[in-house]
């Protein structure tokens, strides 16, 4: 079973859709024993870092992470969820993440154009840079979806594929068993699915 953080932030509800459409077995759920009964443990999210890492703090689902992490069971975040898995953000501040993999979120208006729009709204080509069971159905170039206005940086190391948008802004990490996809798999059509079907096989 899949259990997906409910904290009060992200779409839950095209993410249980599309779990269910590759036929895994999902929970969405806030209660600790649920969570620590689960094989595996989806932490989505949209919106700001501050108010998200606040409301994992405020519920003791930050602690709570951490031990499911360090236990082994594998943890993907998608996009803020992603985000939330490093150390710190400066988006409006400077807040403290879970600190489950090393970096920090910074504004991608550092690193871009500035003709270009944000937040970077659209279909980007993956490129692979190393290779990961999360990525075992992903093709070089294939497309999925992006909404944001921060990126995940100093963490060369865990960065397993990226996207171009002006930069080479990083798409997805992997450390041990965490994982994260700053796009929405769930919004990214077959290749979506394709990657949340390798995760439920991890």
């Amino acid at each position: 079973m899949i259990a997906i953080v409910d904290y009060g932030v992200g779409n839950l509800f095209s993410l249980k859709s599309s779990l269910a459409a590759i036929g895994a077995e999902t929970v969405v759920t806030a209660d600790p024993a649920v969570l620590r009964s689960a094989d595996k443990i989806l932490l989505p999210g949209v919106g700001a870092f501050g108010d998200a890492a606040q409301k994992l703090r405020s519920t003791k689902l930050d602690s709570l992470l951490r031990e499911l992490a360090a236990s082994g069971k594998p943890l993907m975040g998608i996009c803020l969820g992603m985000q939330l898995l490093f150390e710190k953000s400066y988006e409006y501040g400077e807040h403290q993440g879970l600190g489950l993999i090393p970096g920090a979120v910074r504004p991608i208006a550092d690193v871009i154009a500035k003709e270009l729009k944000i937040p970077h709204i659209g279909w980007n080509a993956l490129h692979i840079q190393k290779e990961n069971p999360l990525l075992r159905y992903v093709r070089e170039g294939d497309c999925v979806y992006f909404v944001h206005s921060y990126y995940a940086a100093d963490c060369a190391d865990a960065v397993i594929a990226t996207a171009e948008y002006g930069a080479e802004l990083t798409a997805a990490v992997s450390k041990g068993n965490v994982y994260g996809c700053q796009f929405h798999p769930e919004k990214s059509g077959d290749v979506g699915l394709a990657i949340l079907r390798a995760f439920a096989e991890l």
